[in-house]
């Protein structure tokens, strides 16, 4: 029995040995995945991670542009998520579940989200779905707005890379949050003309058609500023950009640049959209530390409120639709 041991001892050491080298080699080859490639770009501190997963031909244009592009998008990002941490953010990425990113300001109670509504692995080609939500105080902001991001990752030498990149925004008359939305500003409306409020003002408040075109610019507002930190993480020499145009370009058929971000739609990089009419400003220094966004209705048929955000995030409004009342002493949509 002892000499059968002492035989059977070398081998079940090697075959346990050869069976756990199995596994942790098994583990160590595991293939990232195209979410875990895009939260890689776009958190990594590592230099030159951001340019990693660029089609080759965007990185030979950007190399041709400038050797240096790689690093100084890199450093911009790691800047981004310093900012981020110095203002009270708490910033969490997922590489699992329905939540992509979730970045919460316990100072002000404020949550924005971003949420995976859809991931289709189709060989080397992954196409993610993506939504951004904001809340404060447990209370949506969206007001059923509907901001999506579209990515297509695409596998190119074994490695993910964003290969296209679209956006839409889009309000459903029928959506719960805009339902919500419709009745709090009716109420609202009907309350405050019994005090006071014009019959113009009171009717614009119950106009449905008004209510979509408030909730598709707050909507507008959202998307540029997160339009605004993709930029200037992008680009830190230039910072935030004061051009509505800088952060378009999409259907351009060319690749992203500082003159065409390609991060907005056409209709809100021209400044006008669903009844309002959008514009950038503040943006002072080099690079441009600072920004404000406002958006006011075209027309009193259009709108009765002004929106406003800057640098912070916080969507603001003012009663009497004009942009400078807003930048100036806007309340902060509840």
């Amino acid at each position: 029995m002892i000499e059968t041991r002492k035989l059977l001892a070398p081998i079940l050491s090697s075959t346990f040995a050869l069976s756990f080298g199995s596994l942790f080699s098994s583990a160590q080859a595991t293939p990232q995945t195209a979410r875990q490639a895009l939260l890689e770009m776009f958190f990594s501190k590592t230099p030159g991670t951001f340019e990693q997963h660029l089609p080759q031909a965007t990185r030979a244009a950007l190399r041709k542009a400038s050797p240096t592009s790689g690093a100084s998008m890199a450093t911009g990002l790691s800047a981004m998520t310093s900012q981020l941490s110095a203002q009270g953010q708490q910033l969490q990425t997922f590489e699992a579940g329905p939540t992509l990113i979730l970045l919460e300001n316990l100072q002000t109670h404020t949550k924005f989200e971003v949420t995976v509504e859809r991931d289709d692995l189709r060989g080397d080609e992954d196409e993610i779905e993506l939504a951004f939500h904001g809340s404060k105080d447990g209370e949506t902001q969206t007001a059923g707005a509907k901001f999506r991001l579209n990515l297509t990752m695409r596998q190119e030498s074994g490695t993910w890379r964003l290969d296209e990149v679209s956006a839409s925004v889009g309000v459903s008359l029928s959506d719960p949050e805009f339902l919500k939305t419709m009745t709090k500003n009716i109420s609202a409306g009907v309350h405050t003309s019994a005090g006071g409020m014009s019959t113009s003002a009171a009717m614009s408040a119950m106009n449905p058609a008004i209510a979509a075109n408030e909730s598709s610019s707050i909507a507008g507002i959202r998307a540029l500023n997160t339009a605004e930190i993709t930029y200037a993480a992008g680009f830190p020499g230039h910072g935030f950009t004061c051009t509505l145009s800088d952060l378009g370009g999409m259907g351009s058929g060319t690749g992203p640049s500082e003159r065409q971000a390609m991060l907005i739609d056409p209709r809100l990089a021209s400044g006008r959209k669903n009844g309002y009419v959008f514009a950038l400003s503040g943006c002072n220094g080099t690079p441009a530390s600072r920004y404000s966004v406002a958006a006011v209705p075209a027309d009193p048929s259009s709108g009765t409120r002004a929106f406003c955000s800057d640098e912070s995030a916080v969507i603001r409004f003012s009663a009497d639709g004009k942009a400078n009342s807003c930048l100036s002493i806007g309340k902060p949509l509840q």
